[in-house]
């Protein structure tokens, strides 16, 4: 009987690994727009997808990151600019998507742009800095996919959501975590009503990675930033020095958990939109399957107390 269950186990892995191996082919006649292509994984997602003859739409927020793509890409790479924030800046892509995807539909639409600051404990915060974030990784996300999403249908497509294990499982205050759980829910609505005219909607939930998201000198400057603004009954709660206990012991977890190589999200990113049958959910990095993940299903008891224990306590704690 044993033996019977270790064949039928084996069988079955080597038929998900044949599965997972099947590509889409004719690339060369497919169309994908991509967020956040000044750097990062949208960046190296635009130009992985140029090399294996894709029709390459990278959207980029500033000239200078459009200019660097365009000098290291070939010619089916276009670049335009796009504030995911601003209604005219999006409405005006989806015209530009239009007018070069013609009659045959968008294949996939990568949804990478994102920011992590402001950000800080909870308390520290204003509705404004919430709203920053969340226009940008979610109500901006919504908008341009509601944007294209007639030129999706039409191609039977491909939607990637770029979430996080922070939509998981939430590590603290603020609106970062609040944005990717967003981001979760979305992707799994969209998912399921999509599903009945063709098109497949894929979840990225990358762990820590050596991006803009993670910069220190970004996130230490925000995190300061937001500090000396507070009322002086709120600085008494945690203490003049807090910000100078928490900082170091932020940057030596970053450094430890935040992994260089951008080609594993990338692979992710990639597989989605060419696999003949892509994953439901990407979990990209060590520290997102054997850390994060896993946290986010244990009880809550157990949760707080490993975000507590390794936590800089404020002045007034009572715990």
């Amino acid at each position: 009987m044993l033996q019977y269950l270790v064949i039928c186990v084996l069988l079955y892995v080597l038929y998900y690994c044949y599965r997972d191996r099947q590509r889409i082919k004719n690339v060369s006649d497919k169309y994908v727009y991509i967020t956040g292509c000044d750097s990062g994984f949208g960046n190296m997602l635009a130009k992985h997808l140029d090399q294996q003859g894709f029709h390459v739409l990278a959207a980029c927020f500033t000239e200078k990151g459009a200019e660097e793509l365009k000098a290291c890409t070939s010619s089916r790479l276009k670049t335009f600019h796009l504030d995911v924030v601003n209604s005219e800046s999006i409405n005006k892509a989806a015209e530009f998507i239009k007018s070069e995807v013609k009659e045959k539909g968008l294949w996939g639409l990568v949804n990478n742009a994102g920011i992590s600051v402001p950000n800080g404990p909870s308390d520290w915060l204003t509705i404004d800095d919430y709203k920053i974030v969340l226009n940008v990784n979610l109500i901006g996300q919504i908008e341009v996919t509601l944007s294209v999403l007639p030129l999706i249908k039409r191609a039977r497509g491909r939607i990637v959501n770029v979430a996080s294990v922070f939509g998981k499982v939430s590590f603290g205050g603020g609106p970062y975590c609040i944005s990717k759980f967003g981001v979760e829910a979305f992707n799994d609505g969209l998912r399921r009503d999509l599903s009945h005219f063709g098109v497949k909607v894929l979840c990225i939930e990358p762990g820590f990675f050596k991006t803009n998201i993670t910069d220190l000198d970004l996130i230490n400057k925000s995190l300061e930033a937001v500090w000396l603004r507070l009322p002086q009954n709120v600085k008494d709660d945690y203490g003049a020095d807090y910000l100078d206990k928490v900082m170091p012991k932020f940057k030596a977890r970053v450094k430890k958990l935040a992994d260089p190589d951008l080609m594993k999200v990338v692979w992710c990113m990639n597989h989605a939109l060419t696999a003949v049958h892509p994953r439901t959910r990407y979990s990209a990095g060590l520290d997102a399957k054997l850390f994060w993940i896993p946290l986010s299903y244990v009880p809550t008891v157990i949760s707080d107390n490993v975000f507590h224990a390794d936590q800089v306590k404020p002045a007034k704690c009572i715990l």
